[in-house]
């Protein structure tokens, strides 16, 4: 999902970004058994690709938008 908002990049100013997921494995048990159990919302500028990672569950991400988008 690509958003344009007032929220700026810290690196380059741009307010362009793309919101996406990403899920990480804790500890080695988890790795073993391909279990991620981490997620992750990402928010990553268009222009520079600076990505910021913000620990969250799945009903939580309308939480992270909202932070960016501003409302």
């Amino acid at each position: 999902m690509t958003i344009r908002t007032k929220y700026s990049c810290p690196k380059c100013g741009n307010h362009e970004f793309e919101i996406g997921e990403v899920f990480m494995a804790g500890s080695i048990l988890a790795k073993m058994f391909n279990f991620e159990f981490r997620r992750f919302s990402t928010v990553t500028c268009l222009k520079c690709t600076n990505t910021e990672l913000f620990k969250t569950h799945k009903k939580d991400i309308q939480n992270v938008l909202d932070f960016v988008i501003g409302k």
